[in-house]
């Protein structure tokens, strides 16, 4: 699992139309310019940004609650899973390293889901800011980074089932990273090629006057967003 990821970061930092995470930051960047563009119609661009907020506040919610039911076993010391049944190392030193191993992913993948709620909640700010000339790259860094970071949550949360099969056993364990590496090998990479989006004209009139400004909106091209 975690040579998969490393494998998976390095395609996503120099590949990234290869990834599905950059396919989806691709398609954010269009959304994004598109919502900036159009300032008449702000109501649907902030529901998504709501529920996306909505989504990384029950998962880190989800992940804390998690936290505190592995915190009070640790504490009650239990012995469920050293039984004879149970295959492998089952002292209790290797069994508490199991889990503080559990707690800390769950610890992790709380903490990123909350970051990922900052940064939906900076870019529900930013969009709903009426009459700004705040730049297009402003306002798609943050919903970038929130998607990263609810990206890195659920990383988290696949680390921490792998390590749950582990207290039966080093081969559940192994089975399970296994089965989850290729689950995640057809749903983290992209063969399909980017789309080129070019958006009709937007015509707008200003409150102070009756001047139409017409705005032309055309993303980068494929090669260039590889570059990037």
């Amino acid at each position: 699992m975690f040579g998969y990821h490393l494998f998976l970061l390095y395609r996503y930092l120099h590949l990234p139309h290869t990834t599905a995470m950059g396919f989806e930051n691709y398609d954010t960047k269009a959304w994004v310019e598109r919502v900036m563009q159009d300032q008449a119609k702000r109501d649907v661009p902030l529901s998504v940004i709501s529920s996306n907020i909505s989504a990384a506040s029950y998962l880190a919610t989800v992940s804390l609650t998690l936290s505190s039911l592995i915190g009070t076993w640790i504490a009650n010391n239990s012995s469920i899973f050293q039984s004879a049944l149970i295959y492998g190392d089952t002292r209790s030193s290797t069994m508490t390293l199991k889990y503080i191993s559990l707690l800390i992913c769950f610890l992790l993948a709380f903490s990123c889901f909350v970051h990922a709620t900052r940064k939906f909640i900076h870019a529900n700010y930013l969009i709903s800011m009426p009459n700004s000339n705040i730049t297009i790259s402003y306002v798609e860094l943050p919903v970038i980074r929130g998607n990263e970071f609810w990206s890195l949550g659920l990383r988290a949360l696949y680390f921490a089932l792998n390590l749950i099969m582990w207290f039966f056993g080093p081969i559940p364990m192994f089975v399970s990273s296994a089965v989850m590496v290729l689950l995640l090998w057809s749903l983290d990479f992209n063969s399909r090629p980017l789309h080129r989006y070019e958006f009709p004209p937007l015509a707008a009139n200003k409150k102070t006057g009756s001047e139409q400004v017409t705005t032309t909106v055309e993303m980068a091209t494929t090669t260039e967003y590889r570059r990037g």
